[in-house]
């Protein structure tokens, strides 16, 4: 989807992702609950575009709330992030992990269509409230729950396992391994150079060794170790999604802003097994709709946010962008061009493995990531932008490949 009138986003905000590997997460001591991450992230955007009286909707991207917090109804607390944003239209969406992409679409189609100037966006997720044994159960909903009792005990971990499994029989499992591992210790490389990372505080020092632990089927999965997979998390995201007229509302320069060029959006079939183990295909049909509505290749993007909820994803997601030839992405990374001085950097804050995935806000915290890097407000984790490419990538997605929405990004002029 082109885009038919400028789109903007401004004012992005990331609570920290909140979990294990943080020094101030204690398992045993109650915990911030939702109401709390909703209310950091809103009132962190409405501070940096002039309050709630600019914002005319709101959307909340969210997964599993009501099975996590045993609580629904999330549009209905943006009046309890500010006052000023009683009685004004807000929803709830879901999308399993693309949860946060969806509101990030909704609230892009709304101002396409005229309803609204100004559209607050916030993409939340509290999981730390259960065993993670009990959350894998929890989590299978963003699969086919009628598959669940085929599945392995950590049901996901499982079917990124049987991806990798399938992976090592195309490209070589030693290889593999090694890129599995190089793609771990460039997201936590990246994560310490952003404070509100999940693995800001990881201090390991050889952390290829540590990413190249043998996986033990008997306690996990038979292709895949715990480094291998991104954290439970809890936290929360927003961004603002403006029009022109936004903007001049929100008193915005553009050189605050970044634009919407290219959008794409797709789901597949959540009752089919992959048609093949080794390809996302819906995320290489999101992606090529993207940037093919943004008129732009692969090769003009200056840095990419990818959903590699598993390392196996990151090295599959290298592929279905175009970055690399099925069966390459393992020596793409493996050859140092995702990592932060490489030829495309990708995941620059962590990723979903180093900086967290507290689902339904991965999209708008990828979002926010695109926004930091292209406006040059990233801080420590900052990167080049090349002049001649000023455009950024994010890919969000749902399940198992099934629902991927896909943004492209420029710096605004």
């Amino acid at each position: 989807m082109k885009p038919h009138r400028k789109i903007y986003m401004i004012a992005g905000y990331n609570t920290v992702s909140m979990g294990t590997g943080r020094k101030e997460f204690n398992p045993k001591k109650e915990r911030p609950g939702i109401e709390h991450y909703l209310k950091e992230a809103g009132q962190g955007t409405l501070m940096q575009m002039g309050g709630a009286s600019h914002v005319d909707e709101g959307v909340v991207g969210n997964f599993m709330s009501a099975r996590f917090n045993k609580q629904a109804h999330l549009g209905a607390f943006l009046g309890m992030i500010d006052p000023g944003l009683r009685l004004k239209p807000a929803i709830s969406v879901e999308g399993a992990c693309a949860s946060g992409g969806l509101a990030l679409v909704t609230g892009i189609k709304s101002v396409l269509s005229g309803s609204a100037e100004v559209v607050l966006t916030i993409g939340v997720e509290v999981q730390n409230t259960v065993k993670a044994i009990y959350g894998a159960d929890i989590l299978a909903g963003a699969g086919w729950f009628q598959r669940r009792k085929e599945g392995q005990a950590y049901f996901f971990p499982g079917q990124f396992s049987d991806r990798a499994g399938a992976y090592f029989e195309k490209a070589g499992r030693d290889k593999s391994r090694k890129a599995f591992a190089r793609w771990y210790k460039n997201a936590i490389e990246n994560a310490r150079l952003c404070p509100t990372a999940q693995e800001f505080d990881n201090n390991v020092e050889d952390l290829e060794k540590q990413g190249l632990t043998e996986p033990n089927p008997g306690s996990f999965t038979e292709h895949l170790n715990v480094f291998d997979c991104s954290k439970v998390s809890d936290g929360a995201s927003s961004i603002a999604i403006v029009s022109e007229e936004g903007l001049k509302r929100c008193s915005i320069s553009k050189v605050e802003a970044v634009e919407v060029v290219g959008i794409g959006h797709a789901a597949d079939d959540l009752t089919a097994l992959p048609d093949d183990l080794t390809r996302l295909s819906t995320v290489a049909f999101a992606v090529k709709q993207a940037l093919d509505s943004a008129g732009i290749s692969p090769n003009d993007l200056a840095t990419i946010e990818t959903h590699d909820c598993f390392t196996i994803a990151g090295i599959l997601g290298v592929e279905a962008i175009g970055l690399a030839p099925e069966g390459k992405g393992a020596d793409f990374v493996l050859e140092g061009h995702t990592a932060r001085d490489g030829k495309i950097p990708i995941n620059t804050t962590g990723g979903l493995i180093g900086w967290g995935h507290p689902t339904g806000a991965t999209g708008v915290h990828q979002a926010v990531t695109i926004w930091e890097q292209l406006t040059g407000k990233a801080g420590a984790s900052q990167i080049n932008i090349p002049n001649d490419r000023p455009y950024g990538l994010t890919v969000n997605m749902g399940g198992d490949d099934r629902t991927v929405v896909a943004i492209v990004f420029k710096k605004a002029e």
